[in-house]
């Protein structure tokens, strides 16, 4: 009798902090906009604590204000900078490529399920030529449906009719993480983003990775444990 392998698991990887480094521009958006409404900003190094979250999560508390039409506004200067110029200041993290290739080449389904806007989320992948990895792209509109990360994993796994127990959520913040165990898929948390080992450890992933190249192995670990 032939012993046939396990169908793989399905991979969702968020995008800031886990696939690239989107810091540069992110950050000088972000002041682009507090600067546009004549506010003080901080600095980079400070505002990078604020790298994953949705905007209408970021400058309420950057703000210190709930006034909805002041966020938006902030958001539009946002925006104006970064959908131009902010959107390429970004770097793949070495090693990226050849993870995905290694993965794409084991037949796992590979995703992008990230907190930035599908518009630009796609824009980024496809700049960096790793769309050829990818089935499809996911995040949120740009009007705010599915900010809630957990709310955007649920659909993805409906959409493609995924098992969540085949289905790995790999990200770099707690809230990658408790978006795939809130909605039973495995999960892998990775140290080399924006989320702080403590921040990981906290949301108590099932592997945690300390650089592109640990990914593999903890997905193969986690695929024999099917």
């Amino acid at each position: 009798m032939t012993n046939l392998a396990p169908i793989p698991l399905a991979l969702f990887f968020d995008l800031d902090g886990t696939l690239s480094d989107p810091s540069e521009g992110i950050t000088k958006s972000v002041q682009h906009a507090l600067q546009c409404l004549g506010r003080p900003y901080p600095g980079k190094s400070e505002l990078q604590r604020y790298i994953g979250p949705p905007l209408r999560w970021t400058f309420p508390r950057l703000l210190g204000a709930d006034d909805a039409a002041l966020v938006e506004t902030a958001i539009s200067y946002y925006r104006e900078r970064y959908e131009t110029v902010g959107l390429f200041e970004n770097e793949v993290y070495p090693g990226i490529p050849e993870l995905l290739q290694q993965l794409q080449d084991d037949g796992y389904p590979l995703y992008v399920v990230t907190s930035k806007p599908t518009v630009y989320a796609d824009r980024i992948i496809r700049h960096f030529g790793l769309d050829r990895f990818f089935l499809e792209v996911y995040g949120p509109e740009l009007d705010g449906r599915f900010d809630e990360k957990r709310e955007l994993v649920e659909f993805v796994l409906c959409k493609r009719c995924l098992d969540p127990r085949r289905t790995v959520m790999i990200g770099d913040r707690a809230r990658d993480v408790e978006s795939g165990r809130s909605n039973g898929t495995r999960t892998i948390g990775v140290t080399y983003g924006f989320g702080s080992v403590a921040e990981i450890t906290a949301a108590r992933p099932d592997e945690i990775c300390h650089q592109p190249g640990e990914i593999y192995p903890a997905v193969r670990r986690q695929t024999e444990r099917l």
